[in-house]
């Protein structure tokens, strides 16, 4: 039987989907996540706890756990545990993803130097110190422009900034999100600056593909159709197939080949996030993982297998030479967060359900859960998933089964009065 290690969040959508999908495959899991290291086996699945924040010591640590082990391939999920991923696999001696790329893939301003350094078309950015005077900075920035922190994803404490007030208010916000307790031990570089970068016209799509041994094979290419023109950019509908030209998608596939050669990305899954306009395709970023959450649903084959599916085969070497999506149009709505509050229900969920065109609607929020929206949140209330005859049935699809669903979110005062 084979093995896989699959590094993975413990709190992440994702980690079950994985699990499960290898276990279809009749193939074995070894799981390592971040969990209590004084607890024994909370959740009783036999995982080994690492540490993201200390990656090079996890990875020794979980080497020697499983020196005793044949362990055939290895799978992250999420963008934190792919360092670790990196570095067990490079210790063992399995194909994937070198450390040094994977690191580069978790910092925007070191992937922007790639970029730049391959001929891709590149913002004009720079980065600035923590502590720096946003006033003094503000004066000589250009306009409009957008601020990053330097390793965080799904676009928490990204904000446009479009003259020095705006920019003054933005680095302020974003140096109180990297402030918070749970982001200053993930990565003491990522909190010594923010990411400066000149706004980028156009319109805005996803890469989901595969790597073998150097070689990028496009698994989908995604349309966002919502505009995503700030001050903050919550994604939330994917599409595919494009309805963008052949031409423009030829340019996509190209330029994200190019992007992750200039990586050194190698064997595994990547997801890219791109914007086109008239001048032509703009990489925004490249992670070495697959697509977030549980958006990887949308991707469904013709021979039965999903995104997972594919991702666990594919990493032990059997990956199908065709593949062809199960429906003409598939797509997925993840569905933002409102207003701060706490969750407690929702209500027009078989309305929802009924839907023409919606396989299904999966709420993730809890009752009770403390709800943060973007740019301070990382999280949505669910996800909506729909397939039909063309990418805007799809969408159309999305949107009317999103009309039929009402949150009830209390504002935190009424939880402190109830």
């Amino acid at each position: 039987m084979s093995r896989i290690l699959l590094v993975a969040a413990t709190t992440g959508y994702q980690t079950r989907s994985f699990a499960e999908a290898a276990r279809r495959h009749g193939i074995a899991v070894i799981l390592a996540t971040d969990r209590c290291h004084i607890l024994e086996d909370p959740w009783r699945d036999n995982a080994i706890p690492v540490r993201f924040e200390y990656p090079r010591a996890s990875a020794d640590a979980l080497a020697d756990a499983i020196r005793d082990l044949t362990v055939d391939a290895v799978v992250a999920v999420a963008d934190r545990p792919t360092l670790i991923a990196a570095l067990t696999a490079e210790k063992l001696g399995i194909p994937w993803h070198p450390p040094d790329a994977v690191a580069i893939c978790r910092d925007k301003y070191r992937m922007r130097e790639r970029f730049e350094a391959a001929g891709l078309l590149v913002p004009r950015n720079f980065r600035v110190p923590l502590g720096s005077d946003p006033l003094a900075i503000a004066r000589d920035a250009f306009y409009p422009c957008v601020l990053k922190p330097l390793g965080l994803s799904a676009s928490r404490g990204v904000i446009r900034a479009n003259d020095p007030h705006e920019f003054t208010a933005a680095f302020e916000r974003t140096r109180r999100i990297l402030s918070q307790p749970e982001i200053l031990h993930l990565h003491e570089e990522w909190n010594e600056a923010i990411q400066i970068e000149q706004y980028i016209e156009g319109r805005e799509f996803a890469l989901e593909g595969l790597m073998t041994h150097g070689e990028l094979r496009t698994l989908a290419i995604f349309d966002k159709p919502d505009p995503l023109d700030g001050p903050f950019f919550e994604e939330t509908i994917y599409v595919t197939p494009s309805r963008e030209s052949a031409a423009v998608q030829q340019a996509i596939v190209e330029t994200a080949r190019r992007a992750v050669a200039a990586l050194g990305l190698r064997h595994g899954p990547v997801h890219a996030e791109m914007r086109v306009n008239a001048e032509g395709v703009w990489m925004l970023e490249v992670a070495a993982r697959p697509i977030g959450g549980l958006c990887a649903r949308a991707l469904r084959f013709e021979n039965g297998l999903t995104l997972e599916d594919l991702v666990v085969v594919h990493a032990i070497g059997r990956a199908p030479c065709t593949l062809t999506l199960a429906a003409p149009a598939a797509g997925v709505m993840m569905i933002p967060i409102p207003r701060a509050g706490v969750y407690h229900n929702v209500s027009g969920l078989e309305d929802a359900l009924a839907t023409k065109g919606i396989d299904d609607v999966v709420i993730t929020a809890k009752q009770g859960q403390k709800l943060v929206p973007l740019p301070e949140g990382a999280s949505y209330l669910g996800f909506i998933f729909a397939s039909g005859p063309g990418p805007a049935a799809v969408e159309t699809s999305l949107r009317d089964a999103h009309t039929r669903l009402d949150f009830e979110i209390f504002s935190t005062l009424d939880v402190i009065h109830s």
